[in-house]
């Protein structure tokens, strides 16, 4: 039975150096080198032999060696097509691998889950580049794609934005979603020595559970989340504002201020004081506002 081997310093330069590899910033990639948090990933995403993952990010394969053992099937999604030579070396002892070369915000992962998982939802692990973390995830919940539960490393401060809540300077529209569609917890902190190269932040490992069912239920699911970019584009002015230069809204001023003050805010409330159960009682609002304007018109 093979054996990972590439969660250290020696075994990663080895196959860089054997294919000439230049780390591309654009890309955002930094691999993993300590087998302890490799093993933590796996245990945290709870991978078993029964289970399809899909792995957003591959890099050389290091972690992508591990799923391979623990899972029944997995399918690495890599954007860099100078890595695919790479990944067909390190993950040659697995039949149990499907390497997509393919962007994943554009990646029908509904199509993948129908033709390998027979229509089941995935488990989606991945080490994300950090400067387009919040547009996967997004993409993701969004978009709808089918996954139990989602196991990620990404920066400590993006992390601590997914689970905090209302009042704190790290809430925002990401942590609005994450909580929306998932039970989100942070599982375990990573220090830089951990990545070749080192990055400049710590990181953290972050699991989320899809929930049954969101926490609130909304006339227009569409329209709370534009509700809350809204309300985060501009994080200094009142809601009120918010609402009325959204390019998304054709709200009035006027509009915006009587559906804030039929859910009893305050005039001058910002985005990051309220709940998602908030949130959805103030869309649920401007929901009735364009129903009864679009009746009179």
């Amino acid at each position: 039975m093979p054996k990972p081997y590439l969660a250290n310093p020696a075994g990663c330069r080895k196959v860089l150096d054997r294919y000439g590899f230049s780390f591309r910033k654009k890309f955002g990639q930094n691999f993993l080198i300590r087998e302890q948090v490799l093993e933590d990933i796996i245990s945290t995403a709870g991978i078993g032999k029964d289970d399809f993952v899909l792995e957003i990010g591959p890099g050389i394969g290091t972690l992508t060696q591990y799923l391979a053992e623990s899972a029944g099937r997995v399918c690495a999604v890599e954007i860099d097509r100078a890595l695919l030579p790479i990944l067909e070396d390190t993950l040659s002892d697995w039949d149990n691998v499907t390497v997509l070369n393919a962007d994943i915000l554009k990646t029908d992962i509904q199509e993948i889950a129908d033709r390998e998982n027979e229509g089941r939802p995935v488990k989606i692990v991945a080490n994300l580049p950090y400067y387009i973390t919040t547009p996967i995830l997004m993409g993701l919940f969004e978009g709808g794609a089918p996954f139990s539960d989602l196991t990620v490393m990404v920066q400590k401060e993006v992390a601590e934005r997914m689970v905090t809540g209302p009042g704190s300077k790290n809430y925002g529209a990401l942590s609005l979603a994450v909580s929306y569609y998932t039970e989100p917890e942070i599982s375990f902190l990573v220090g830089p020595e951990c990545f070749m190269p080192r990055p400049k932040v710590d990181s953290a490992v972050v699991h989320m559970v899809r929930r049954d069912v969101p926490p609130v239920s909304v006339r227009d699911e569409k329209l709370l989340f534009d509700l809350i970019r809204a309300s985060f584009n501009e994080r200094r002015k009142t809601l009120q504002n918010g609402i009325a230069n959204y390019a998304g809204f054709s709200f009035s001023k006027e509009e915006a201020l009587r559906a804030i003050e039929a859910c009893g805010f305050k005039p001058t409330v910002r985005g990051e004081a309220l709940s998602l159960s908030e949130f959805g009682r103030l869309a649920d609002e401007l929901c009735l506002i364009r129903g009864q304007r679009n009746r009179q018109d």
